[in-house]
């Protein structure tokens, strides 16, 4: 069992999940975002749906995005500014759901 540090204003930190946990509990949320047909960023889903950020952000994201592609479920379509905080408007991949994913047939 690994201790946990108290923040500064004395409450714990709640431990990040591992990444299949993680991705369990994000992927219903894509589903529905590649079912609509409409382009999104990953940030615009996460934030809309009140995502749980995973335990490494920098990778975990963008591993979990392509893996969706992978899958069948989305496809790149452009990009966009970030929206992220975070982001400093840097570039990001703007995606969609394939057709497969509009009609139901990859989830």
């Amino acid at each position: 069992m690994t201790a946990l540090q108290p923040t500064l204003d004395d409450t714990l930190p709640t431990p990040a999940v591992d990444y299949p946990t993680w991705v369990d509990q994000v992927r219903p949320a894509f589903v529905e975002a590649a079912r609509t047909g409409r382009r999104f960023t990953a940030y615009e889903v996460a934030k809309d749906c009140d995502l749980p950020e995973p335990a490494n952000p920098r990778a975990d994201w963008g591993n979990f995005v392509q893996s969706l592609v992978r899958d069948g479920l989305l496809e790149h379509c452009g990009f966009d500014r970030s929206l992220r905080p975070t982001g400093e408007h840097s570039a990001v991949s703007v995606w969609r759901g394939t057709r497969a994913a509009q009609a139901g047939r990859v989830a």
